[in-house]
C-alpha cells in the first residue's frame, strides 16, 4: 500500500513538472516571437533589425568578452589599465605573501619606455640602511607638516567610494603611517575613523565647504580643518582622467548622506564645474592658497594635470613678486595616464600630458626659479608597483600617490564597472547589498601591508643603486629604453637645468 502511494505521488510530481515545462516552453516562444517582432520593426539597430533575436547575443558576447579576456585569452602583460602581472603583484602585497617569481620575467626588456635601474658595483651592507626620513611641507604655516612616508593614498571620495572602502583606507593608513587624500567629496566621518592623516581636497564644486550658491564657506572650512588628523590642504584644479571638466557622482550614488556630506539635493548627477568659480588665474590661485593658509594655518597647494607648462612659470613670477612665503607649499600633478569613476572616453584618452613628460617638466622648472626646496613635488598617475614608485622617485617627486593601486589592495578585480554602481567587490558602490562584501577588518589590513610592501621594496631598489634613502634616488639612478631598444640615462633623456647662483 505504502509503495502505491509513493508511485501515486511520483506520476503527481512528474506531471506537475511536464506542466511546469510546458508553461515554461510556451512563455519562452511567446517571448521569442515578441522579441522578434519589435527587433523587425524597430528602426534604430541594423543589427537587431536584420537579425531578430539572435542579434542580442552579439551584446552578450561583448559584455562577456571583456571578462573572458581576463581570466582565459590575455597574456600576464596584455590587459590594460592594469596587466594581470601588476594586478598579481599588488595582491600578493596587499597579502603580505611571498612576492617572488621563477625562472625569468615575463616583463618585455625591449620595449620603448621601459626604465629600468642601474645598480651600484658596491652596495652598502644591510645594516647601514636608514628608514625615510621625515620631509617638512609647508615651513612658512602656522601647522607645518613633517611626513617621512613617501607612497600614500592619492584622491578618492566618499560617494565614489562606499563607506567601508573608506573605513578600510582609513584605518589601513594610520597602521602604514600614510595619509589618504579625502578627493573632492568632503569629509566623512569614515576619513576620521581611523586615524590616519588627511589631506582635504577642495574640488571646483567645494563640497563640504560650499555655500548655497557654490562659493567658500570659510567657517564650514575652519570646522574641518579644526581636527587635529587634517594636515593640509589641496586646491583640486583638474584632474588627469578628465582635464578641463569637473567631477561626477551618478545620481544613483548620491544617497543622503552623500549629499548632506557634500551640501547638495538628494539624488540627482553631482556634476562640478570645470574650474573654480573665483580661480580664473594665477594671480586668483595664489589669492586662494594664501586665504586658506592664513585662515586654517595648514599647509596649502593645489592639483592639477598639465598641459601648456608655462603657467608654473607664472606661478612662478607671481612667487617673485609676493615673497617665498607666498609659494603654494606643495603641487600634485597628475598624469593623463590617471583613472576616475567616470569620464568621456575622449578627455580620458587624448587630453594632458602623461605623468614620464609632466613631473620632470616641473620640477626642472622649480630648480631653475630656485623654488625647487620650497614647493614640494607630489606626483600621481598610475604609480602602483614599487619599480613605478622607484621612477617618480628619481625623477624628482618627494612623495607619490596612488589610488587605484590601494583599490587593488582593497580587493578590486578591475571590472570596469566603477560608474554603474555596480561593483562587484563592494568598493565603488553604494549598494548595501553589494557592500557587504568588503570586509573592513580585513582589508584594512591588506592596504597597511601594501603600503609597507611597496615602501620595502623601493627601498631594496634605492639599496641595490647604492643609496640608502629612497629620496635620494635621481636620474642617474634609472635608464629607459628607447626606440632602438637601446637605454639611455633619464638623466641624458631630462637633464637638470642650471641651478640659479644665490
Amino acid at each position: 500500500m505504502a509503495s502505491t502511494g509513493f508511485a501515486h505521488w511520483l506520476v503527481v510530481l512528474v506531471e506537475t513538472f511536464a506542466a511546469l515545462f510546458m508553461l515554461l516552453l510556451v512563455i519562452a516562444v511567446l517571448v521569442v516571437l515578441v522579441t522578434w517582432f519589435v527587433d523587425r520593426n524597430q528602426t534604430h539597430n541594423s543589427v537587431l533589425r536584420n537579425y531578430p533575436v539572435i542579434g542580442h547575443f552579439r551584446y552578450w558576447f561583448l559584455h562577456l568578452g571583456e571578462f573572458f579576456r581576463q581570466y582565459l585569452y590575455s597574456s600576464d602583460r596584455e590587459e590594460m589599465p592594469f596587466n594581470r602581472a601588476q594586478r598579481m603583484w599588488v595582491y600578493r602585497a596587499a597579502k603580505n605573501t611571498e612576492n617572488t617569481n621563477a625562472f625569468g620575467s615575463t616583463r618585455d626588456l625591449h620595449l620603448e619606455g621601459v626604465p629600468f635601474f642601474v645598480n651600484a658595483a658596491f652596495p652598502a651592507l644591510g645594516e647601514s640602511h636608514v628608514k625615510p626620513q621625515p620631509v617638512r611641507i609647508g615651513p612658512y604655516a602656522r601647522e607645518p607638516y613633517d611626513h617621512a612616508a613617501f607612497f600614500n593614498i592619492s584622491a578618492m571620495s566618499f560617494g565614489a567610494l562606499s563607506a567601508p572602502a573608506v573605513r578600510a583606507l582609513s584605518i589601513g593608513a594610520a597602521k602604514a603611517g600614510i595619509w589618504m587624500d579625502t578627493g573632492e567629496g568632503g569629509l566623512a566621518p569614515y576619513h576620521l575613523e581611523g586615524g590616519c592623516d588627511i589631506v582635504f581636497e577642495i574640488g571646483t564644486a567645494k563640497y563640504g565647504v560650499r555655500t548655497p550658491d557654490g562659493k567658500l564657506d570659510d567657517d564650514k572650512l575652519l570646522a574641518i580643518c579644526a581636527h587635529k588628523q587634517v594636515k593640509m590642504v589641496s586646491i583640486k584644479l583638474g584632474q588627469g582622467a578628465k582635464p578641463g571638466m569637473g567631477g561626477l557622482l551618478p545620481a544613483a550614488k548620491v544617497t543622503a548622506e552623500i549629499a548632506a556630506i557634500r551640501g547638495i539635493p538628494v539624488g540627482t548627477d553631482s556634476q562640478s564645474p570645470n574650474r573654480h568659480l573665483d580661480i580664473a588665474n594665477v594671480s586668483q590661485l595664489m589669492d586662494s592658497i594664501r586665504h586658506i593658509r592664513d585662515l586654517t594655518g595648514k599647509p596649502t597647494g593645489f592639483k592639477a594635470v598639465f598641459g601648456d607648462m608655462g603657467w608654473i612659470d607664472e606661478v612662478c613670477d607671481e612667487v617673485a613678486r609676493r615673497g617665498i612665503e607666498s609659494a603654494p607649499d606643495f603641487i600634485i600633478v597628475d598624469g593623463s595616464e590617471g583613472g576616475t569613476g567616470a569620464a568621456p572616453q575622449t578627455l580620458m584618452e587624448g587630453v594632458g600630458l602623461p605623468l614620464r613628460e609632466a613631473l620632470p617638466e616641473l620640477v626642472n622648472t622649480l630648480i631653475e626659479r630656485g623654488l625647487r626646496e620650497r614647493i614640494k613635488v607630489i606626483c600621481s598617475g598610475k604609480c602602483i608597483t614599487a619599480y613605478d614608485v622607484a621612477w617618480a622617485l628619481s625623477m624628482g617627486a618627494n612623495f607619490v600617490n596612488s589610488a587605484r593601486g590601494f583599490m587593488l589592495a582593497l580587493g578590486c578585480i578591475q571590472s570596469l564597472q566603477c560608474n554603474r554602481n555596480t561593483c562587484p567587490t563592494g568598493i565603488t558602490t553604494q549598494d548595501p547589498k553589494l557592500q557587504r562584501g568588503l570586509v573592513v577588518t580585513d582589508k584594512s589590513e591588506k592596504v597597511a601591508n601594501y603600503a609597507k610592501n611597496v615602501m620595502h621594496e623601493v627601498g631594496i631598489i634605492a639599496h641595490s643603486c647604492g643609496v640608502d634613502d629612497p629620496r635620494q634616488l635621481d636620474r642617474t639612478h634609472c635608464r629607459v629604453v628607447g626606440d632602438d631598444g637601446i637605454s639611455v640615462p633619464l638623466v641624458k633623456l631630462f637633464p637638470y637645468p642650471e641651478i640659479p647662483e644665490a
